[in-house]
């Protein structure tokens, strides 16, 4: 059988995978970047530049003379043998997640056997991301309550953290209001929809002491989600309060739970 011969990658594209298998926190290091290029056929042919650079040219280098990308994705496909990272799967994910948004511009998708997978071109940065949605992949396996989607669905695509948050936490407030016809906000509206003396929205029978503690518990969870991550993320910019992914995971979690509660709601 006829090796396969793929076709050569744009520039951009070539620049985005490079900047991803070489970067600083998640990538290569500069010594996996000596082992593999030649290994993939590679000619380093700048090894005192940074390391996207060097890697970058190294790919350009290949295909102005090959004209074609096959020892390029041989160099993806030795660098992220899933047998590289035992115990470090979150590394490999992220990194391969990253990489296929750039692969689905050329029609491939590297699966987590660590093999390329054929997928229809990519056109759009939009349509990139939201076949490749690390973050909605790791809510949906934590099984986050649908009502979530409704309320940030644009910003969990892009993977932004921050409005994700925001989006979600207000997405509390709003059914509250849905369920009780309150038109109040804040700690005013949990008081009066949670009150324990006369609730409009119960998540127990509040006949016990216990059943009373956790129905103003789970009023002050509210107020404090909304203390903590609501009021901060409306008042503070990006760059300032900053969320990293895992947080970011822990709070729709949190956020989850509420909803999952409110289901409760016994009249």
């Amino acid at each position: 059988m006829a090796k396969r011969i793929f076709n050569t990658v744009d520039s951009g594209t070539l620049e985005g995978m490079a900047k991803i298998l070489a970067d600083t926190g998640q990538g290569l290091t500069g010594t996996e970047l000596s082992k593999f290029i030649p290994e993939a056929g590679l000619v380093d042919v700048d090894p005192s530049n940074t390391k996207w650079k060097r890697l970058y040219n190294s790919f350009a280098d290949y295909q102005n003379k090959n004209n074609n990308s096959n020892s390029i994705l041989k160099f993806i496909n030795l660098s992220l043998k899933p047998s590289r990272f035992i115990g470090q799967n979150d590394k490999f994910e992220t990194v391969r997640a990253e990489l296929n948004k750039r692969l689905s511009f050329i029609g491939l998708q590297l699966n987590e056997n660590g093999v390329f997978n054929p997928v229809e071109k990519a056109t759009t940065i939009t349509e990139a991301e939201q076949r490749v949605n690390r973050f909605k992949s790791k809510l949906e396996g934590r099984n986050i309550h649908p009502k979530i989607y409704e309320y940030c669905n644009s910003e969990l695509i892009t993977e932004n953290y921050f409005h994700s948050v925001f989006e979600a936490v207000k997405s509390i407030a709003e059914e509250i209001r849905q369920r009780t016809t309150l038109t109040l906000d804040g700690a005013e509206l949990i008081d009066k929809a949670l009150s324990v003396t006369n609730p409009l929205i119960k998540i127990n029978s509040l006949q016990s002491d216990t059943e009373q503690s956790e129905q103003k518990g789970f009023s002050n969870l509210i107020k404090g989600v909304f203390g903590m991550f609501r009021n901060t993320t409306a008042h503070a910019p990006k760059v300032v309060w900053t969320i990293t992914e895992d947080e970011a995971l822990d709070i729709m979690t949190t956020i989850s739970m509420i909803h999952k509660k409110l289901n409760k709601n016994i009249i």
